[in-house]
């Protein structure tokens, strides 16, 4: 039997929150990319993307409004083309679609294990 630790468990319950909330403001290319043992800024990086400033700032308000952790750092936030939500030991990337493809953090840290999330619940792992 496998032992999940409480932390791991906050983390994935945490992840699940974060994507819903994305999701709920039709969110685009949404993914999460395990960063543990790859770097000493954060365990996890959520990355989505919208496709207008006005939808990129709908899905950050969401996910702050909603979120049962506290926010603890926002970058990117007047600009609405890339924004930044710090949650510690999980980083929410909120991309203009322009700028992800641009800044393509995906390939930046290829090595991290990517898990892509759909609008209707399912993920397909390891992409």
């Amino acid at each position: 039997m496998i032992k999940i630790s409480s932390e791991s468990t906050n983390e994935i319950i945490l992840i699940k929150q974060i994507v819903q909330l994305a999701l709920e403001k039709k969110a685009r290319q949404v993914v999460s990319l395990d960063l543990r043992g790859l770097s000493s800024v954060t365990d996890h990086y959520i990355i989505c993307s919208g496709d207008s400033e006005p939808q990129v700032k709908a899905i950050a308000d969401n996910i702050r409004d909603k979120m049962s952790e506290q926010l603890f750092h926002q970058e990117g936030y007047g600009k609405l083309k890339w924004v930044l939500l710090d949650y510690v030991n999980l980083i929410v990337h909120i991309f203009r679609l322009e700028e992800r493809s641009y800044y393509n953090l995906e390939k930046l840290w290829a090595d991290a294990p990517l898990t892509e999330y759909f609008d209707d619940n399912i993920k397909k792992e390891n992409i």
